[in-house]
């Protein structure tokens, strides 16, 4: 009997063993460069709509708010002083393969008094035309797939230095037109209902007798519904994510003005687990068919390379802007990612000119060396509009 326990607790070692050496295999693999991305469907979501933010690196959690903040931030709408306004963004896509692929982003606001706004945005992902063809290479359809996102907000100041936003998004995403080939499931418009929610403050400050300002924002978006492109398949997760911002400016006089912005980001969606060879038995991390409320609890402890794969799935963006009489503005910026987990990084540059009502922004986009972009070295441009009291009652005089 002693011999059988000595056997048993012998035996049990060795598992227990075996079981942390595979899992500090495994994470040390994942950790030193092993590709273990997120997984998200209709990533068009992601994306910087207008060239403002895009020209900073892609950070706008808690930049100065204007009419682009639906996207990023909608709390902010509620500190613009302006009563209405609205804008167009135009955005090419893989510009050096085909002319055809672009995103557009159109928004409004519009005050119902001092502290409430109300908002809206299209997002619309236009993928040029594909050809399907049969296993003779024969055509036998042709489509342009299209993504859209169409979304409706609402803000409000809760105090001098404090608001609260909320805006609910329709997503729908057509890939195929219903195109199916023989012995395949029918493919359908994947469609899903999402919702964002966010905060933003801003601190005036004083420093060496010059105003200065800082500001936070806090946003989770795109907390919704999963996605399928068929009755058969298993939905995906749309890109929820969590975007937490900082900024600091500063007037050093009257006409110049410098603002330095950091955003950090992160999906909360499962990571991919690490499976047993040739089976669906979960070796290291958890399983990521859960529902979205789990999926989004799970995502900050389910990494299989532990708390440092984790912080991993952190993007980071970085800004400035400087502002010459609040007319003309030259920015940039750098959005880095862990290589793990897409390894996007790139430098932003961008400029802006504002005139009375009228508002022009470009952004160009430079991919770290030896990296690539589908928007390398394109220029993108926002245009924008506001309205303010002043200007609708000299109109009416």
């Amino acid at each position: 009997m002693f011999k059988c326990f000595r056997f048993s607790v012998l035996t049990f070692a060795f598992l227990v063993l075996s079981y942390f050496n595979i899992r500090a295999q495994v994470s040390d693999t994942i950790l030193s460069g092993g590709l273990n991305a997120l997984r998200v469907a209709v990533p068009f979501l992601t994306i910087a709509p207008d060239s403002r933010s895009a020209s900073m690196g892609d950070a706008g959690a808690a930049t100065t708010p204007d009419a682009n903040s639906q996207h990023w931030n909608p709390a902010k709408y509620a500190f613009l002083n302006k009563q209405w306004g609205l804008s167009y963004s135009y955005t090419p896509w893989l510009r050096k393969l085909v002319n055809d692929i672009n995103l557009h982003y159109l928004t409004a606001f519009k005050k119902i008094d001092k502290d409430q706004v109300i908002s809206g945005s299209l997002l619309y992902f236009s993928m040029g035309e594909i050809v399907f063809t049969d296993n003779d290479g024969n055509t036998r359809s042709k489509f342009n797939p299209n993504e859209l996102a169409v979304d409706i907000g609402y803000s409000r100041k809760f105090a001098d230095r404090v608001s609260g936003g909320i805006a609910f998004r329709y997503i729908r995403s057509d890939l195929t037109g219903g195109y199916t080939q023989q012995a395949q499931s029918s493919s359908l418009a994947g469609s899903a209902f999402a919702a964002d929610i966010s905060v933003y403050y801003e601190q005036p400050l004083t420093i060496d007798n010059k105003k200065a300002q800082a500001a936070f924002g806090l946003v989770i978006s795109n907390i919704g519904s999963k996605i399928s492109y068929n009755a058969d398949a298993i939905k995906d997760f749309i890109p929820i994510n969590l975007r937490l911002g900082g900024r600091f400016s500063m007037d050093y006089d009257q006409y110049n003005t410098f603002s330095v912005v950091l955003d950090a980001n992160k999906l909360l969606v499962p990571t991919p687990p690490i499976y047993k060879s040739g089976t669906d038995t979960i070796v290291l991390g958890k399983d990521p068919n859960v529902s979205v409320g789990q999926g989004m609890l799970q995502s900050f402890n389910d990494a299989p390379g532990g708390f440092k794969e984790e912080l991993r799935e952190i993007s980071y963006a970085f800004g400035f802007e400087y502002l010459y009489a609040k007319q003309f503005a030259l920015r940039g910026g750098y959005f880095t990612e862990n290589k793990t987990k897409g390894n996007r990084k790139y430098y932003t540059l961008g400029a802006g000119l504002k005139y009375n009502i009228f508002t022009l922004d470009f952004a160009y986009l430079i991919p770290q060396a030896g990296g690539n972009n589908p928007m390398a070295n394109t220029v993108r441009f926002t245009l924008s509009f506001d309205f303010d009291a002043e200007t609708k009652n000299k109109k009416s005089k």
